[in-house]
């Protein structure tokens, strides 16, 4: 799917906002039936996917509307290069509104819910995480932080902890599709968020942009990449090992297929920003409890939800400067560290 420029999406904007609605009466009529049959089915699946469907778009709506606003109380900042300060932070302020609406309402129809981790870290690596989660988060300065990507509403809930819980802004590196939502489109790409192509682009230089991006970080600023590319699923890890052997990287194909629980990292873009901004600070965030939830059919038998996503962040080892190969070496293995954290979570007692 190929996004339309900026210009083509906002004049379709109205057009979209109108389908939204549409869907908005059509979810909230079905909750009302699925309120009716609420009495015949213990689990209601009907009444929390309408009503999770209905909530969502109300906070849909009231985001642009308010994105809006800000565009009215604020002409001319959108231009501005930098933006003022008060335009980004009134544009995190509705993000982690948007989002923190959008995740507690996900746990009162579906029993969506985030733990962070705080426990005594795993052994097995010498870098691993300590006793507390905050240290690897806790600065002033800017920080890369490298996600894993993997089951329903992983990515908001992320975004949502870096900015609610360690008050980080955030750079997000996402799929282009996604501004196909005119709330995320408008809000993201203010706040300096980079979209790239779902399907490879030859005319893209996607390295060069994710260096520019690093080299605007400050402050408390947060670049978030996925450096798998998508989210897991059993398919999609079979189908990148398969890719690495066809372009004659045994190696990282030998290492992928050890590591059952996470898709095998794209290194380009992580190395291009460690190379524009070398003393960046890296943190690891690792995440387990819905990440085998992959298709629409295994979201509905799952509900309500009885795992709970369970999150843990530690920073990562010190990054080679000089030598490539290392570079990708220790690439390959702090995702390594990851998909021993998520096997070790798997499979220990409840």
């Amino acid at each position: 799917m190929r996004i339309p420029p900026r210009p083509v999406r906002r004049l379709l904007s109205p057009v979209v906002i109108a389908i939204e609605l549409a869907l908005l009466v059509v979810f909230a009529a079905g909750a009302v039936v699925g309120l009716l049959l609420a009495p015949f089915g213990r689990r209601r699946r009907p009444l929390r996917v309408c009503a999770f469907g209905a909530g969502y778009l109300c906070v849909d709506l009231a985001a642009v509307m308010a994105a809006f606003g800000l565009w009215m109380r604020h002409p001319g900042a959108a231009r501005r290069r930098p933006p003022p300060e008060a335009w980004i932070l009134a544009h995190q302020r509705l993000l982690g509104w948007a989002l923190g609406s959008i995740l507690a309402w996900a746990r009162r129809c579906a029993g969506f819910r985030v733990e962070i981790e705080v426990s005594a870290a795993f052994a097995g690596a010498d870098h691993a995480p300590g006793a507390a989660d905050t240290g690897a988060l806790d600065t002033d300065k800017p920080v890369l932080v490298l996600a894993r990507h993997g089951g329903p509403g992983d990515s908001f809930a992320l975004v949502h902890m870096l900015l609610e819980r360690y008050r980080r802004g955030v750079r997000i590196v996402l799929k282009d599709v996604l501004q196909a939502d005119p709330a995320l489109d408008i809000v993201l790409n203010r706040l300096g968020c980079c979209f790239l192509p779902s399907s490879r682009d030859a005319n893209d230089d996607l390295a060069g942009r994710l260096a520019g991006l690093a080299g605007e970080l400050h402050g408390r600023d947060t670049l978030l990449v996925f450096p798998e590319g998508g989210n897991w699923t059993p398919r999609r890890r079979r189908r990148a090992i398969r890719r690495l052997r066809s372009d004659g990287k045994a190696d990282a194909a030998n290492a992928a297929a050890l590591m059952p629980h996470v898709l095998p990292p794209r290194p380009a873009g992580v190395l291009a920003v460690m190379e524009a901004q070398p003393g960046l600070s890296v943190v690891l965030v690792a995440h387990s409890g819905l990440d085998t939830i992959v298709t629409a059919g295994e979201a509905w038998r799952a509900l309500p939800l009885n795992a709970a996503m369970t999150v843990r962040a530690w920073p990562a080892a010190p990054f080679p400067l000089d030598d490539e190969a290392a570079q990708l070496a220790w690439l390959t293995t702090e995702w390594a560290v990851i998909d021993q954290w998520v096997d070790r979570h798997k499979t220990r007692p409840a």
